[in-house]
């Protein structure tokens, strides 16, 4: 199966003239660790950010059937949800959680602490809001760890490139990296991507991704409670602020827009949207302070002119509509049929998806129904086998993607990707050196509310 996108990746000149450089120099000195499963056998993980992506990350990983496991830390800046994460996990791997109380780190800190458990080789996962994770993947690739993360990977440009060096650093020290963008792990999406690539439907000439439903997760918020601060509150409504994980948009819509670029087996260049804010009350008459728009319908370009159209909406009372399709010269296909990357994928001999029309579906081996699960399998079977396997330049590139198409919508712009790489409004500056006791990297106004985009009037950053 042909996964190689194209070579003329927009991120391609910026990688030339100062990732690699940058990589090795960031090595030189350091003797290079091992990296391959311990001499016992038996992988230990670490969890960073014990929400319920990184609980999920956990189960799918303990689940792996290639060699012992086991989880060894864990950490989070709140005590509760780390709390839950472990009662959760133990009472279902009662065997595979080895998590001692000395071993249960609290605070900004404390990925430093769950990863120094941890021996070179072993595999962290990273899962808190997408802003921390430059921070942390540096020091996992300093400690020699292999790694998975969640997506989003990036909000921004400034993260977005270091996150590009460190994907070059990770490579020389032979690291595995998986990145949760599991439709490329989902088996009937690979099986569709090897016949659009072989031309099943010709030349692609329009793609389409939708994600319409109502409000859901942490989409929108209501003014800051007490007994809690601006950055804590930030955090655990993440999905609300754009520094935070990109918004929703970046965080809802990247798997339809990462599958729909690997059919294409190429990257958008540039976007065009619209998008806008518009019941923001809640149902006791109280305005949200979110910096999320409700809708974005955005036009992305590909360096042939081949346009992909993705709407995204969360308002209550509208059509639903959680899909994706393909057209081409020859025919047309379903990616998704509902959701992420929702089987069966099918390929149609017009532009209508009529069943008398349809010449292929999908077929999954029993056992690989799960995307979720097959890319930790995937994983650490690179790394039972010492396999080369690193998905973060992939990831930073999409990321980058979904802040270019997000960005046009905000400032009214057309964005292109060098652009969005290369912006210089860097949302959450010091991240690094945040503690519990800093300022939020957004402070509400005098009435509670946090600053939003200003489509037209405010265009050269997003708030």
């Amino acid at each position: 199966m042909n996964n190689k996108l194209s070579s003329s990746m927009p991120r391609r000149a910026f990688l030339k003239q100062s990732g690699t450089i940058a990589a090795m120099s960031a090595l030189s000195g350091i003797v290079l660790p091992h990296v391959h499963a311990a001499e016992n056998n038996t992988i230990q993980l670490a969890l960073v950010g014990c929400g319920g992506r990184g609980t999920g990350a956990v189960v799918d990983a303990l689940s792996v059937k290639y060699g012992p496991m086991k989880l060894v830390a864990m950490a989070d800046v709140f005590d509760a949800q780390l709390k839950s994460s472990y009662n959760s996990l133990k009472k279902a791997f009662p065997s595979l959680v080895e998590v001692s109380g000395e071993k249960q780190f609290v605070g900004f800190d404390g990925y430093k602490y769950a990863m120094d458990s941890l021996r070179a080789g072993d595999i962290v996962i990273l899962t808190t809001p997408c802003a921390f994770r430059w921070v942390h993947f540096s020091y996992a690739v300093a400690k020699g760890l292999n790694v998975f993360m969640e997506k989003p990977l990036t909000p921004d440009g400034p993260s977005s490139r270091r996150m590009l060096k460190l994907a070059e650093a990770a490579k020389v020290k032979n690291l595995k990296v998986g990145v949760g963008l599991n439709s490329r792990h989902a088996r009937h999406l690979q099986q569709l991507a090897e016949r659009i690539h072989d031309g099943a439907i010709g030349d692609i000439i329009l793609e389409r991704g939708y994600r319409m439903h109502g409000p859901v997760a942490f989409f929108q918020s209501l003014p800051k409670p007490q007994g809690i601060s601006d950055l804590m509150y930030q955090i655990q409504r993440f999905h609300s602020f754009i520094w935070a994980s990109g918004g929703n948009y970046n965080d809802f819509y990247i798997h339809i827009i990462d599958h729909l670029g690997w059919m294409k087996n190429a990257w958008p260049v540039k976007a065009q949207a619209l998008g806008g804010r518009h019941y923001r009350m809640s149902p006791d008459g109280i305005s949200y302070v979110d910096q999320n728009f409700d809708t974005y319908s955005v036009e992305y370009t590909y360096g042939d002119g081949t346009k992909f159209f993705f709407d995204g909406r969360c308002m209550t009372g509208c059509n639903d509509n959680f899909s994706s399709y393909i057209h081409g010269t020859k025919g047309s296909a379903i990616v998704s049929k509902t959701g992420d990357c929702g089987a069966p994928s099918m390929i149609f001999k017009g532009q209508s998806p009529k069943g008398a029309d349809r010449v292929w579906v999908s077929e999954v081996a029993k056992g690989e129904e799960n995307p979720y699960q097959n890319e930790w399998n995937d994983l650490v079977d690179a790394i039972r086998n010492d396999k080369t396997y690193n998905e973060v330049e992939r990831g930073v590139i999409v990321s980058t993607v979904c802040s270019m198409g997000r960005m046009a919508a905000h400032t009214g712009q057309e964005i292109t990707y060098e652009e969005m790489l290369n912006c210089e409004h860097e949302m959450a500056p010091g991240v690094d050196k945040i503690t519990a006791d800093s300022p939020a990297p957004l402070m509400p106004d005098r009435h509670g509310k946090y600053p939003v985009p200003q489509p037209g009037i405010v265009t050269d950053r997003e708030y």
